[in-house]
């Protein structure tokens, strides 16, 4: 990988290696493309213009849907030139007026969200979970290393990082209770999670297959699944989540191509028994990303994403088996990602082992579930090419009272 002309730091997040797409304003102008790179964000509908690129058109919008849209072909031609703009000092005097501090922009949802569909591929996750609800029982369905398990969630609700989250009302029944109560949540959580969004569509009634994914799937960001567990509780048999998810899903805003994360792949653990012939490819899409949780500014969980039992480009194939189609801007998540380890625990209920084993805080302050004034804050990283790092940025949001 070669170096920029920007002189950037070796360990400053948004090297080269990454160049994330985003939408950002200044000072309240119109929406724009930009590219992340060090501590700036390159204007990309400006600089294409200006270098007379034949993708122009393409980047020159608000949002990041007609780049999405317009297929891996582009998608690579965009990546190649942004690549060279920025490393060869020929393209110096030509880019550098069309790069503003990061410091000083506005990010915003970056794309057109259409469906969204949140899984549950954790092996470690799916296992706590299932030993907190049904002690007596194996932890792990009879279907879940059979096929990737999913349900699709409320897309209206998926909001940028930064975004403060209303604590959700709704029905629960404590279990000291002999019907249910009607409130705000009293075990609102977290969930830890890699979410990608598809850009090139697919017809109704064909399906994907595993080594298609990276000619569908745009990118790779951070998504926080909000989760209210005793409104879930009450509500998820036998349907399924509903309430107790969508009032709300934080997602990074900056989205990393998946050119940038060839360096990260790697095997996914071991699948026994073998998944049938469509959930099968020629190379895994196991994926080393190492995630972050901070809650109010102190390290909680440090989750590896490379542990998941179901990979993206599975979970992909497995959405579209039945003839299920895939619009620009489809979004779907890994689930919780979870690993092995106390610490490596993606999300409060496993932490806190459904709120016995409270966490205690900096502070003095101990945590079974988030309170009101509480932040979270999701990072990530990934292996790049030559040594490099990819970064993922942030996806954090803070809680505000129920209303």
């Amino acid at each position: 990988m070669p170096d920029s002309w920007l002189d950037i730091a070796p360990d400053a997040q948004f090297g080269p290696a990454t160049l994330p797409y985003g939408v950002y304003t200044v000072d309240g102008a119109r929406p724009r493309v930009g590219v992340a790179v060090g501590e700036y964000v390159l204007d990309l509908g400006a600089v294409a213009r200006a270098q007379g690129a034949p993708f122009a058109e393409a980047v020159s919008g608000p949002n990041l849907d007609a780049l999405m849209a317009a297929g891996r072909p582009v998608w690579d031609q965009v990546r190649q030139s942004l690549t060279t703009w920025l490393t060869d000092p020929v393209h110096e005097q030509v880019v550098r007026p069309h790069l503003v501090d990061r410091a000083a922009v506005t990010l915003h949802l970056p794309f057109t969200v259409g469906d969204y569909v949140d899984f549950y591929a954790s092996e470690h996750h799916a296992t706590n979970v299932g030993r907190i609800f049904r002690p007596e029982q194996e932890p792990l369905t009879p279907n879940w290393k059979h096929l990737p398990i999913g349900y699709h969630g409320r897309s209206g609700t998926i909001v940028v990082s930064g975004t403060d989250i209303v604590r959700p009302t709704g029905q629960r029944k404590p279990p000291t209770e002999p019907v249910p109560v009607f409130g705000p949540s009293a075990r609102l959580d977290i969930e830890a999670e890699v979410g990608f969004v598809v850009g090139t569509p697919s017809a109704m009634g064909e399906r994907v297959p595993v080594d298609d994914f990276a000619d569908h799937v745009f990118g790779v960001f951070l998504l926080n699944d909000w989760s209210s567990r005793d409104l879930q509780a009450w509500e998820y048999v036998p349907l399924g989540p509903f309430l107790g998810k969508s009032f709300a899903t934080s997602i990074s805003p900056w989205i990393v191509p998946v050119a940038a994360l060839e360096s990260a792949r790697v095997e996914q653990p071991a699948q026994d028994p073998e998944p049938l012939p469509y959930l099968k490819g020629a190379r895994s899409w196991g994926l080393d990303l190492r995630l972050e949780v901070r809650l109010n500014g102190h390290v909680v969980s440090n989750p590896p994403f490379s542990g998941m039992y179901w990979t993206a480009a599975q979970q992909l194939a497995h959405m579209t088996v039945n003839g299920a189609s895939l619009r620009t801007g489809d979004v779907y998540a890994s689930g919780t990602v979870s690993g092995p380890e106390v610490e490596q625990r993606g999300c409060l209920l496993e932490l806190t082992w459904s709120g016995k084993e409270p966490i205690k805080l900096p502070d003095g302050t101990e945590r079974a579930f988030l309170e009101d004034g509480d932040e979270v804050t999701i990072t990530a990283t990934a292996p790049g090419p030559d040594g490099t790092r990819v970064d993922f940025g942030e996806v954090a949001g803070r809680i505000l009272p129920a209303r």
